[in-house]
């Protein structure tokens, strides 16, 4: 559990920013496949007679599950030497072990972090209690922000590093449906910071705005998303 303690730190590299490539998953052609049309955000409420814990609880591991499925499908092209650093645009990640010490990895390497970690959460009765009667810990819902925030990083990063194999797979529809249904509800919870996913800001706005999800901070988020991904940072 101490691997999800570390903080993350953000700050310019002193280097001149790179031109910034065009967005192909900003393609009008693009974000507009879906498997679906299902209305996301009535999906994501909390139904009257279930536990809140219970709610958070099986949705965050079926997020996980089909996030590591999604990243599987590219996870041939995600090598050390295509991905050197975990980065998502210009923001590059930073791993932090159980002792806190930061940790400077490829991105298969922080993606197996992430999914190593998630399953050992996610399996463990004392902290996802699958047995009537047993109790969610106190730390419950931190650990669940905690591994939302990690699981968006991964998301993202398939769209910043692996937007072209995921076309060419032609599975974009199944990646803008989960990111949608993904974004909704952790916004819904306010389980991740908005300052977190301001990355991705042009990309909500595009895919969650006829979703109704153009509340929660978005507005200021995308405001401020191009200034935020004029230089590199380091987080």
């Amino acid at each position: 559990m101490d691997w999800l303690m570390g903080k993350s730190k953000g700050k310019p590299n002193g280097k001149k920013p790179a031109t910034e490539e065009k967005k192909l998953y900003l393609e009008p052609e693009y974000t507009k496949s879906r498997i679906t049309d299902f209305e996301f955000k009535e999906l994501v409420m909390l139904p009257r007679e279930i536990d809140l814990n219970e709610w958070l609880a099986s949705n965050t591991t079926t997020f996980f599950h089909h996030i590591n499925l999604q990243y599987s499908t590219i996870s041939e092209f995600c090598t050390g030497e295509s991905c050197q650093t975990m980065a998502v645009c210009n923001t590059q990640y930073y791993w932090y072990d159980e002792r806190g010490k930061k940790i400077k990895c490829t991105a298969p390497q922080y993606v197996d972090f992430v999914m190593s970690s998630v399953q050992k959460l996610v399996t463990d009765e004392d902290v996802f209690p699958t047995k009537y009667g047993k109790e969610f810990p106190n730390s419950f819902e931190s650990l669940v922000k905690k591994i939302c925030k990690y699981l968006f990083h991964v998301l993202a990063h398939i769209y910043s590093s692996h937007f072209k194999e995921t076309l060419a797979l032609e599975l974009h529809g199944h990646l803008n449906t989960l990111y949608t249904h993904f974004i909704l509800f952790i916004r819904e919870f306010n389980l991740v910071d908005p300052k977190e996913t301001t990355i991705m800001d042009d990309l909500t706005e595009v895919l969650c705005s006829s979703s109704g999800s153009s509340s929660n901070g978005s507005g200021n988020g995308s405001s401020n998303s191009a200034g935020a991904q004029n230089h590199v940072k380091e987080r």
